[in-house]
């Protein structure tokens, strides 16, 4: 098992991301690139060459100075040349996890063949247990196999962390899947809230019958993380508002503005690069190199009147959810637009302030956020994204609770800071 200790130390992420293909052996209700996974024609759906991935990580080590990946797919276990792709990114100074089902891992040789070749970790799918896992990636009897999968890490001593989408279906069982990060001994919890990311953007896909409310989801989800915190297991919840879970529990709150100082998630600079459809196709050359000035754009002074009205609406209409869906889809076309055609940020801004207005452009202009009228009320109005724009559009914003200080809060860290994180031994030197 990898030495590791625990830090409040907050750093910018070193980690990179690879998606090599959306080839998968589940068909999971909620996932990001549903379409692309159902539909072999489509330009992303094929494994990249092993030449061609390897070239991305050697971009993301030479020219972004990422030191860890998350390689995926689809699911990466099932690429064919897995074991010489893991054993490069070691070569070259990347230190590689697969985030994974985990149904080819039920065979104890497999795990061994990727602890073999470098794996650093996994980290392991475990959106649900028994049927409703089943039901939920549309395989039957994964859920048996998952669970075979984590005794074999265990035996041969590869350590693992949890993903776990915060679906409908999945509540009544956060507790459990905590319990079971304890039993199994999964270094790190994440829960991730339901969002319409990629294909999930389309309409009809999300809908009341799938997607909980935030309400519904909040006693569930702590009752959970207080089953982790006494265990000290850390957890971390994505894209969550933070004015829905007590305080005590905001530490371990994760949105777009804090995303950048979990050492385990994606650094936005070669996040935005690796995101382009030309690193995530079999066919074609990857595209020059991006960086993260030139993929964060501002939005110009003055907004046009289309613009205007997006924005005035989304902030208006929070509250109506059939009102909000038309702002939330012009928004959407515009702020694509101006990702192509808007002015690039030339400000000489420090490092961290343009990670931040990154992760501004990614929650207000990407997924369309919005506050209520009553988030003008709360004092970390400022780092917290609102209520994603699909959501509002389904449920409205009224969830909504302002949050009450004594002063008003602009650090995106001010909860994050008192979390004690994973910090692996390898990164000692830099984060803890």
């Amino acid at each position: 098992m990898n030495k590791f200790s625990k830090s409040t130390n907050r750093v910018l992420t070193r980690r990179g991301v690879l998606w090599l293909g959306q080839t998968c052996n589940f068909k999971c209700q909620f996932c990001y690139f549903l379409d692309r996974i159902k539909t072999k024609d489509h330009p992303e759906h094929p494994f990249m060459s092993l030449a061609k991935a390897k070239q991305i990580c050697d971009t993301l080590v030479n020219y972004y100075h990422n030191n860890a990946i998350d390689i995926q797919g689809g699911e990466p276990t099932i690429y064919p040349q897995i074991h010489e792709l893991i054993t490069h990114c070691r070569q070259t100074g990347l230190l590689p996890t697969l985030i994974t089902n985990g149904l080819v891992l039920a065979n104890q040789k497999s795990c061994k063949k990727l602890k073999d070749a470098g794996i650093r970790d996994l980290l392991i799918s475990v959106h649900g247990l028994g049927d409703d896992f089943d039901t939920l990636v549309g395989v039957r009897g994964a859920h048996k196999k998952q669970m075979q999968a984590l005794e074999n890490l265990i035996t041969v001593g590869i350590p693992f962390r949890f993903n776990c989408v915060l679906s409908k279906v999945s509540l009544k069982k956060l507790s459990a899947i905590a319990q079971l990060a304890i039993d199994k001994g999964a270094g790190v919890v994440n829960f991730i809230a339901f969002n319409p990311f990629e294909d999930q953007q389309k309409q009809g896909r999300r809908s009341a019958l799938n997607v909980p409310l935030y309400k519904e989801v909040a006693p569930f989800l702590m009752e959970a993380m207080e089953i982790l915190h006494k265990a000290e297991v850390e957890c971390n919840v994505r894209y969550f508002p933070l004015c829905m879970v007590k305080e005590k529990y905001r530490k371990s709150l994760y949105n777009f503005q804090q995303l950048s100082y979990d050492i385990h998630e994606w650094d936005y600079a070669s996040w935005s690069w690796t995101g382009m459809q030309s690193q995530r196709m079999r066919d074609g050359e990857i595209s020059r190199t991006i960086s993260l000035k030139e993929a964060t754009v501002e939005p110009p002074t003055y907004p046009g009147p289309l613009q205007f009205m997006a924005i005035k609406a989304r902030e208006k209409l929070a509250g109506y959810p059939t009102l909000l869906n038309a702002a939330v889809s012009i928004n959407r076309t515009i702020g694509k637009t101006m990702a192509n055609t808007g002015k690039q940020n030339t400000t000489d801004m420090a490092e961290e302030s343009l990670y931040r207005e990154n992760a501004r452009i990614r929650a207000q202009r990407h997924c369309c956020y919005v506050y209520a009228e009553r988030c003008d009320q709360c004092s970390v109005k400022s780092i917290c994204d609102g209520f994603h724009g699909d959501y509002a559009s389904l449920f409205g914003s009224e969830e909504a609770s302002p949050i009450i200080l004594p002063e008003t809060i602009n650090d995106p860290k001010y909860y994050i800071s008192h979390q004690l994180k994973v910090v692996e031994e390898e990164d000692y030197g830099w984060a803890k």
